[in-house]
């Protein structure tokens, strides 16, 4: 992902969304759980969850990503040889390919639960499963609509006079700049809440904009960030 992309656009998967797969390599099953983690907590809950849930497993093996620019990251073998699991799941997570070739998955943990075979599948056996394991998981998420792009806008408000905040809305919302909504009060003022892509660009594109509205310098008030998700 582009260096001026990360931190303010990324993938989730839905809120509830529970991606389930399963493979099978030499008689050994493997159960990969893929679920939205926004938090440290949320990940090993999952974790934990799944180890009750299938405690006749050998290995419940795992990986996360958290936070804006996949920030937080970690892989967890769980006995299986050092490097086998967590490290190949969470490359697969780090670098699945989202959309528009971007590689900004976030928010996400993988669960790999695997129940041995029989059949050792030796060091090579173990990263190609447990890889190929998240890689279906994301697929499967891709296939079935089930991720969404998160932006992450700036909101500013502005004041207005009554007589034209109509007309400036209605110019604003036809060039593309997210009104998110407009206050009155009783001295024959209002107040515009505009939100932009959160780019040093945008804001200047703004400002132009709202320079050649009010025929002067608008006086933009700093409110923060949202963060907005929409299907890709």
């Amino acid at each position: 992902m582009s260096p001026s992309l990360a931190g303010r656009l990324s993938t989730l998967l839905t809120e509830d969304a529970e991606v389930v797969v399963e493979l099978e390599r030499r008689k050994s099953r493997f159960l990969t759980v893929l679920r939205r983690t926004p938090t440290l907590e949320d990940a090993q809950a999952l974790v934990d969850r799944l180890r009750r849930e299938h405690h006749t497993a050998r290995h419940h093996c795992s990986a996360w990503v958290i936070g804006p620019s996949q920030e937080l990251r970690r892989g967890n073998d769980d006995g299986e040889p050092s490097g086998t699991a967590g490290a190949p799941m969470l490359e697969a997570l780090t670098h699945a390919t989202t959309m528009d070739g971007r590689q900004d998955l976030t928010d996400v943990t993988a669960v790999v639960v695997r129940w041995f075979g029989g059949t050792l599948l030796g060091a090579g056996g173990l990263v190609s499963a447990y890889s190929d394991s998240v890689v279906a998981a994301v697929e499967q998420a891709r296939a079935h609509g089930l991720l969404r792009r998160r932006r992450r806008l700036r909101q500013v408000s502005l004041p207005a006079p009554v007589a034209v905040v109509g007309r400036w809305e209605n110019e604003l919302r036809a060039a593309g700049v997210t009104v998110m909504s407009t206050e009155y009060s009783t001295d024959a003022t209002a107040r515009l809440s505009l939100a932009v892509d959160d780019t040093a660009q945008d804001r200047e594109d703004l400002e132009a904009r709202l320079a050649q509205l009010s025929s002067g310098r608008p006086c933009l008030q700093e409110d923060g960030h949202i963060w907005v998700e929409q299907r890709p």
